[in-house]
């Protein structure tokens, strides 16, 4: 059962910790010079930088471990599913995560104060390279490099808060906090439960257990990010009647969320030269996220596309159930997703200041498995 209360307090709670990290950098006139100091703080076993302001290195002491309650092992079998399907994930990621995050009406309005409504690639790729953070073997623990990225997440978010409210351009008590905890309980949901929706609705097959799994990795992350851990379900079945009562429900029509999609959709449609192609992309996002929101967010329609896309996800359907028995299936599969990732990469880094690393674990696993997608950056080490 839904405790209705406790979601609709999140509106008005941010992230104490981080939030006064940020108030005594700013009091202090340091931000500058933490960012660049951080900007080198990658790894999760790397010593932490000895010119940080006193304030900053408690933070990330405080912040180093997953909660006492994280299964580690439940969370490497997460990561086997991703190694075999991760390049669907990242597609669903583009083609549904977004949109989705975008017909939220007070999350696109913070973005938009934030980033401007002209910079789709810096948050698809920050999006990206936080998932693939996420998923990599040993994530959580030494020789991973997803807690530094967690906590910095943190502080940009507290960041974000701080300079939103002393903005005058944002109205706590009509609006809440800015990226407040319910928003980022939304988000956590729309990048697990609803991606692994957005999965099955084109034609990719998903285990009940994998579903499980995947969310719980999120909610472990959750937890690292500050989300108060009673926020977050703790069965997948909680989780769905959680999105459709808090995301799925905020859904809804938006100048800024309309905006953000038709630059999302020109940014991708630069994958497909000419004008043969012209509306994949659309057609593409229409078949992951829901009609109504592909609707609200007016992504355009494309008879011819729309049904090449229909198609396309039955002909996964049918692939998938042989996909055991069939490497010529199995071949097919990942290979499309691989390309469509490689060329998110392509699209991403085309002459951005964002770029997007695959770590090196996983680098080598879909290179074993001829799924590496092509004309990605190195690496992490």
């Amino acid at each position: 059962m839904i405790d209705t209360a406790t979601v609709d307090a999140l509106k008005f709670q941010g992230d104490p910790l981080a939030d006064a990290v940020v108030a005594d950098l700013v009091a202090a006139g340091r931000v500058g010079e933490v960012n660049r100091v951080l900007e080198h703080f990658r790894a999760n076993d790397q010593p932490i930088p000895d010119e940080l302001p006193e304030v900053v290195r408690e933070f990330l002491v405080a912040t180093d471990n997953p909660p006492a309650w994280a299964d580690l092992d439940r969370v490497a079998r997460a990561y086997d599913f991703f190694v075999d399907d991760g390049v669907h994930v990242a597609s669903v990621l583009t083609f549904g995560a977004m949109v989705n995050c975008y017909a939220q009406p007070r999350a696109s309005r913070a973005l938009t104060l934030t980033h401007g409504l002209n910079q789709p690639h810096r948050r698809l790729s920050e999006t990206s390279q936080f998932v693939m953070d996420m998923m990599a073997c040993d994530a959580f623990r030494s020789g991973g490099s997803f807690v530094p990225t967690i906590q910095k997440t943190r502080l940009i978010h507290a960041a974000v808060r701080h300079f939103l409210t002393k903005s005058g351009r944002w109205d706590v008590e009509a609006d809440g906090v800015p990226i407040c905890q319910q928003d980022m309980v939304g988000a956590l949901l729309i990048f697990s439960v609803q991606v692994i929706d957005g999965m099955r609705r084109i034609g990719i097959s998903v285990t009940e257990q994998e579903a499980a799994d995947y969310y719980y990795v999120w909610r472990v992350t959750g937890a690292m990010l500050g989300i108060p851990v009673e926020a977050l379900p703790e069965s997948l079945d909680g989780a769905r009647e959680l999105s459709a009562a808090l995301v799925e429900a905020a859904y809804g029509p938006s100048p800024e969320g309309v905006a953000l999609t038709r630059n999302l959709v020109t940014l991708y449609e630069k994958l497909f030269p000419g004008k043969v192609f012209d509306g994949i992309v659309a057609a593409m996002i229409r078949q992951v996220v829901n009609p109504e929101v592909a609707d609200w967010m007016e992504v355009p329609r494309s008879r011819a596309w729309g049904g090449v896309v229909r198609t396309g996800a039955r002909l996964m359907r049918v692939l998938e159930r042989s996909e055991d028995t069939s490497a010529l299936a199995t071949t097919v599969l990942d290979k499309a997703g691989a390309l469509l990732l490689g060329g998110s990469v392509r699209t991403l880094t085309d002459g951005q200041s964002t770029t997007l690393s695959i770590p090196a674990d996983l680098r080598e696993r879909w290179a074993e498995a001829g799924t590496l997608p092509p004309d990605t950056t190195a690496g992490r080490r």
